[in-house]
């Protein structure tokens, strides 16, 4: 594998200072968006976990503050999957702009029956992708007021095998919950990509980049007290599969650049090194279905329909 030298200048332990920006993390209470929330306030800048439950969120914000001295945490309660809610949630972050904000939060389900939010969207297609593209609208303002706002989506190295069905976005005809996250996880990555050329073509400083955290186990995470443990015997059970894989705390490496690295650009898709699965954050071409831009097109609209948000999702997009 060709060496990348920006990959190989990237030291994921030694990040640039961030003092004097503020990032926001969604779902940055667990797995592998806290390993994001926790890198992130090492650098300095102040780093708001949106996730629902305030306990949980608690449990992260004193982890963080265990393992970074001084670090500048704060909750915002927040609820993707109930749509007429963001506007509001997002109106509490009461600051005058936002450096980033990184859609991580989402629900993975692995058996039947299908469900559904509130609002009646399937469960994991309306958190995952829906709650986030509604946020971005609600966010505009505070992502357009900094000088270099970012809109970082976490995807799934799954959805790269999946497949949109334009008239079953929602899985209600053939629902197979597996394959309806891999689906989720794609229309986010679509919706990354597209953002970005509707923001390019608005002449919007925002950038908008595409990750996704490869293999990432909690058998091979290390232990965080507040926020997650693991027995000796499943650390010693996951030890084969860290020939290929990680845990969760490099699977937000690549997450973490695209925050704060200069160098990355919108539009990009980025991913662990090794195979896509394990290792140093890399720069990945843009390839095979994640490339469709007419079904990232109609995705756009549709979701806009559905989240019952402006379709320029107020940046000025056309």
């Amino acid at each position: 594998m060709p060496l990348d030298p920006h990959t190989e200048s990237w030291d994921v332990h030694r990040l640039p200072r961030a003092a004097g920006k503020t990032f926001l993390v969604t779902g940055g209470n667990a797995g592998i968006g806290y390993f994001v929330a926790e890198q992130l306030a090492g650098t300095g800048a102040a780093v708001v976990l949106g996730c629902r439950d305030l306990a949980k969120a608690e449990s992260a914000m004193a982890s963080i503050r265990s393992r970074v001295p001084g670090a500048r945490v704060r909750h915002l309660r927040l609820d993707l999957a109930d749509l007429p809610s963001l506007k509001a949630t997002a109106d509490t972050l009461d600051l005058p702009h936002l450096d980033a904000v990184v859609h991580n939060a989402g629900v993975a389900l692995d058996e039947p029956p299908r469900r559904v939010t509130k609002d009646g969207h399937e469960l994991m297609f309306g958190t995952n992708h829906l709650g986030h593209f509604a946020l971005t609208r609600w966010l505009a303002p505070l992502l357009s007021a900094a000088p270099a706002g970012r809109v970082v989506t976490v995807g799934s190295f799954v959805a790269k095998s999946e497949q949109l069905d334009p008239d079953d976005l929602q899985s209600r005809n053939d629902y197979r919950p597996k394959r309806a996250y891999g689906r989720s996880k794609l229309a986010q990555m679509y919706f990354g990509f597209a953002l970005d050329r509707r923001l390019r073509a608005a002449g919007s400083t925002v950038r908008s980049v595409v990750v996704h955290p490869g293999g990432a186990l909690d058998s091979l995470t290390p232990a965080r007290p507040q926020v997650h443990m693991r027995t000796s015997a499943e650390r010693m059970a996951g030890l084969p599969a860290g020939l290929l894989l990680q845990g969760k705390e490099a699977g937000a490496w690549p997450a973490v650049r695209a925050v704060l690295d200069p160098d990355v650009a919108g539009g990009q898709l980025w991913g662990p090194r090794v195979f896509g699965l394990r290792g140093r954050p890399h720069r990945e071409p843009v390839r095979g279905n994640l490339a469709d831009a007419a079904a990232a097109a109609h995705l756009w609209d549709a979701s806009a329909d559905l989240a019952d948000v402006a379709p320029d999702l107020g940046l000025g997009l056309g």
